[in-house]
């Protein structure tokens, strides 16, 4: 009988805070060991993931194809430091495991892939696929009469992509109540702010024009984090919450700086950001 890994622990709102700060510190020293990454969209999803995966998600790291577990699919998979803590976090793999990222023969791939590493649902990597992934898996449920959550972690970038709005539209037309759409808005993608290269300011109208139950939050408030969690699924409509996060979140330099995104600070810079992202609790 597999553990509900999650409900077993529920994390409360303080231990929340505590386990978002460590998985900041195993980021950037994952980043760092490595010398190559995604830091900025991967310390803007932290409070989301914590609270996904020790508070709200069912899973069990001793049987990760448990057949009653909740899904995540990371679609913006270059944010894979991120998901590859939390899992390490979890006792999915060991945390030494992490000082392997991107290296030779590593199952830490730059981009997430489920065939190495237990834990990975879907091989991350083209912008846009993982919500059509999602709508898949949450119509296999419905028709094996599966009661799990398929949760999608999107990018605002991603959101330029057609393939999401012609899965939007699907998902809605097959009142998908099982599948929860996250967007980590944080204002900056590759080549610079996504107000610049295609606005998204006006995202929670077009996802209520396409009959989504839409929750927008602060992405950083763990408290506004976990209420988005419980408050889906309650229609019979699929949720989508708009996290409004600040990428690069907890080191001053990397706050809102598109040269983080795929950019590893130096060692200088580096040991600054692990000091800034120390638990203060």
């Amino acid at each position: 009988m597999a553990t509900d890994f999650a409900s077993a622990r529920q994390a409360g709102p303080e231990e929340l805070e505590k386990i978002s700060s460590e998985l900041r510190t195993d980021i950037l020293t994952t980043l760092g060991k490595s010398n190559s990454g995604h830091p900025g969209g991967s310390l803007s999803t932290v409070e989301v993931l914590a609270s996904l995966y020790f508070y709200k998600m069912r899973h069990d790291p001793s049987n990760p194809k448990w057949d009653g577990r909740d899904r995540f699919l990371l679609s913006k998979g270059h944010a894979a430091p991120a998901l590859y803590c939390v899992l390490s976090k979890c006792g999915y793999f060991p945390k030494e495991e992490l000082g392997t990222l991107r290296k030779l023969n590593s199952r830490l791939q730059g981009h997430p892939d489920p065939n190495k590493l237990p834990g990975v649902e879907i091989p991350g990597g083209p912008e846009g696929i993982g919500l059509s992934e999602g709508i898949g898996m949450a119509l296999a449920a419905r028709l094996d009469g599966r009661k799990h959550t398929v949760y999608v972690m999107m990018g605002d970038g991603e959101q330029d992509e057609g393939e999401v709005w012609e899965a939007a539209m699907s998902a809605a037309k097959f009142k998908l109540d099982n599948l929860v759409a996250i967007i980590d808005n944080n204002g900056v993608q590759q080549e610079g702010k996504t107000s610049e290269i295609m606005p998204s300011d006006s995202l929670a109208r077009k996802w209520e024009a396409f009959n989504w139950n839409v929750i927008e939050i602060d992405g950083h408030s763990i408290r506004q984090v976990i209420d988005a969690l419980d408050g889906a699924n309650k229609g019979k409509f699929p949720t989508v919450i708009i996290a409004n996060t600040i990428k690069g979140k907890g080191v001053d330099f990397m706050e809102g700086n598109p040269e983080y995104h795929g950019k590893v600070p130096n060692k200088e810079l580096l040991e600054k950001a692990l000091k800034q992202v120390e638990y203060k609790g």
